[in-house]
């Protein structure tokens, strides 16, 4: 299973987001981090950024060496990609 580090401003959205779109958001990361399944997408640019979207947020994350998945930030879908 991958290690799951949130940055400061992401764990600030996780806290602005109801509670039970928060869980199933912790759900899907956590299910990425043991299975690798999940609506993944490779962003565009050289950033190396993921998205995984849950309902209507977007997580936006990058693989670091060390099985560690860094999450940058979480947000809803309309602020995403702003």
């Amino acid at each position: 299973m991958k290690k799951i580090i949130f940055t400061v401003p992401a764990r600030a959205d996780v806290r602005c987001i109801d509670r039970v779109n928060a869980m199933r958001i912790l759900t899907a990361l956590h299910r990425f981090a043991e299975t690798g399944e999940g609506d993944i997408k490779k962003l565009r640019g050289d950033s190396g950024e993921l998205r995984l979207r849950v309902g209507d947020h977007r997580v936006r994350f990058t693989e670091e060496p060390g099985d560690t998945l860094l999450i940058h930030s979480v947000k809803h879908r309309y602020e995403a990609y702003r």
